[in-house]
This record gives structure tokens, C-alpha cells and sequence, in this order.
């Protein structure tokens, strides 16, 4: 059992012929399934194609971004294994099958990694996927083939905790395959061919590579700071080796202070990664001691990430449901210790 989740923006022209294809190829393998689409402030007919289809479509009513409406489409699920693919059949939903195969042995995440002409593409993109692709597998420390592939499975449970430290936007499956590896999680990469894209693309190089760097070093940080500061402890003190070799021929004094200088500061950049360290142990001890569960943590995911207008529809349809109810009786419990009044479950929050 599996959802797939198709995050879309202006493909008309390709989205029912992708929820058409993902449909074939899953009922043909006998893999029950559900097709999310999330519309993400089209301003065509996506909507409309996607709806004629019988698929299940959720609609933002602006463009919040790809990592937002993938989110979306997480809290929204049927099932707690997602499959997500994009909407401009570049990625071949023939291998759906073969990754959810590969899923099934084990592994908390399978992605497909793109091989072929169409994934090269420009002579521009091939420099910066290699650097991005470099400090991908410095910050992971292990190979990443693709390390931003929107083709992908993995299940609800275990990323509903990383959601919120995930990318909104392009950089949402890269944010995703560092908060697998750097918190030692399963990850299985098999090679895919990719296509030629149907429509126009939505990323932008410069501001997206910027956001994706950006959010290499917030993970970095949170999930392994002290490699950060190590990196910048160790460039400081190379800073200052030439500096202190002049000053061995010229004898200046202040290059000496120079030099030395810049060694202390290593000395206080390592000082503080260490504390960045302790904090984050502490932190993972808070975590693992916090009381909940994931139905509570799905609960507040689809307040944030869900629209108004589907979360009430769907949370009205689950209050029958066995986990939910049980939430409802376990809260009336817990509040009638301080209120006379029971508390009941509300079919449409508010946000806070």
C-alpha cells in the first residue's frame, strides 16, 4: 500500500498523463496505491486535468513552494508509505515498482538516481551539481549518487519528525536525504533513466543553488556541528601558516601577532563547536524523553501544512477512525483532572 504524492505547478499539460501512467503501472504490479496531486497555485488548468482524472487533488491557493506541497501531500496520505514524482514526466513511473520492491527489504528510504543525456543537461549545471554534490557527501559522509532526485519512497512516520526542519521550496529532497543520513537512517539509491521534461522548468540555478547551500549548512549544524566548526577552526589555522612563515624571513613582530592571533581563534572556533556539540547531545536527550506519539505529531503536522479547506474535510471523515478516537478519549481523560466540562476534539482548528 502506497501514496503517491505529485506536486504540481502550470502542467496541464502533463499532469493526467502522469497520474494516468503512475496508475497503469501501479495496478499492474498489484500494488494498492492512492494518487495525491497538490496543486500548487497553478494559474492553467492543472487543477481541472488533475481533478478529471478521479485523483484525490489538494489546492493551494498561492505558489508556496515544492517542498511545502510535498508536506502537504505527507499529512494528507492514506498510507504510511509515500512515493512522490514529479508532474513533467521526467522520472519513469516504470520504476515505481522496483523502488517499492526495494522498499520492502528494509530500507527506511529508496531513491532513484538519474543517469542519461537529460539529466546532464547544460554545460552550466554539470560544475555546480558537482559542488553540490561534493558537499552533500562532506556533510553526509558517505557516497549520494543524486542528491536531489524527485523520485523517491519512504514512510510518513519516520519523516514527520524531520518535517519541520526540511526545505519549503526546490530543496526540500535535499534537505531530506541529509536528515536520513545524518541521523544513520537506511538510504538505497537505484539508477533510473530520466527524461526529457515536458513544459517549462520552475527552478531558478542561482537562487535555488543559494537555498540549497544555505540549507546544507543549517543541516550541518544541526545535525553535526561540530564538523562545521572544525572546517572553519582548521581554514583559520591554515590562514595563519603562511602569514607566520613570512615572519620567520622578515622578522615583522606584527605579522607574528598576526599569525598567533588567528591560531587563538582557531583554539575559540573549536571551543565553540564543542559546546554546539553538547547542546545538540542535550537536545537529542530532551527529544528522546519528550512525551507523545506519532499520531499527536501527525495530528500537528496537518494543522501547519494543511490547507483549511481540505484539513477540515479530512478531519471530519477521520474522527471515526480507531487511532483518533482513542486520542479523544485519552485527552477527555487527561482534562477532566482540572475541569468539570469534558473536552472534545474539534473538526476545525484554528491555526496558531
Amino acid at each position: 500500500m502506497i501514496t503517491i504524492v505529485i506536486p504540481a505547478l502550470n502542467e496541464e499539460n502533463a499532469i493526467k498523463q502522469t497520474i494516468e501512467a503512475v496508475r497503469s503501472v501501479l495496478s499492474s504490479a498489484a500494488i494498492e496505491h492512492e494518487i495525491l496531486v497538490i496543486d500548487d497555485g497553478s494559474t492553467d488548468k492543472t487543477y481541472e486535468a488533475a481533478a478529471a482524472t478521479g485523483a484525490t487533488v489538494i489546492r493551494h491557493p498561492h505558489n508556496a513552494g515544492y517542498g511545502r506541497s510535498l508536506k502537504a501531500g505527507i499529512c494528507a496520505a492514506k498510507y504510511d508509505t509515500i512515493g512522490i514524482i514529479d508532474a513533467d514526466l521526467t522520472y519513469p513511473e516504470w520504476a515505481l515498482p522496483q523502488l517499492y520492491a526495494e522498499f520492502s527489504r528494509g530500507f527506511d528510504m529508496v531513491v532513484g538516481a538519474r543517469t542519461g543525456e537529460n539529466y546532464l543537461e547544460s554545460m552550466l549545471k554539470r560544475p555546480l551539481r558537482a559542488i553540490l554534490q561534493w558537499l552533500v557527501e562532506f556533510t553526509a559522509g558517505r557516497p549520494v549518487p543524486d542528491v536531489n532526485s524527485g523520485l523517491r519512497i519512504f514512510r510518513r512516520s519516520t519523516i514527520i519528525s524531520h518535517l519541520d526542519h526540511l526545505c519549503d521550496t526546490f530543496s526540500f529532497t535535499t534537505s531530506a536525504t541529509l536528515a536520513y543520513m545524518m541521523t544513520g537512517r537506511f538510504v538505497l539509491y537505484v539508477p533510473i533513466e530520466y527524461k526529457s521534461r515536458v513544459g517549462t522548468t520552475k527552478v531558478r540555478l542561482f537562487r535555488d543553488s543559494l537555498r540549497t547551500l544555505q540549507y546544507i549548512v543549517q543541516s550541518i549544524n544541526y545535525y553535526n556541528p561540530l564538523k562545521l566548526f572544525l572546517v572553519m577552526s582548521l581554514l583559520t589555522v591554515a590562514l595563519s601558516l603562511p602569514i607566520l612563515i613570512v615572519w620567520s624571513l622578515t622578522q615583522w613582530t606584527p605579522l607574528l601577532l598576526l599569525g598567533v592571533g588567528e591560531i587563538l581563534v582557531s583554539t575559540i572556533i573549536l571551543g565553540l563547536g564543542l559546546v554546539a556539540d553538547m547542546l545538540r547531545q542535550s537536545r537529542l536527550g530532551t527529544n528522546a524523553g519528550a512525551v507523545g506519539s506519532k499520531e499527536q505529531a501527525l495530528e500537528e503536522a496537518r494543522l501547519k501544512y494543511l490547507p483549511d479547506n481540505f484539513r477540515a474535510v479530512q478531519m471530519n471523515v477521520s474522527l471515526m477512525a480507531p487511532e483518533f478516537v482513542q486520542a479523544q478519549e485519552d485527552r477527555k481523560a487527561s482534562s477532566s483532572q482540572f475541569v468539570a466540562a469534558p473536552q472534545h476534539f474539534s473538526p476545525s482548528p484554528t491555526r496558531s
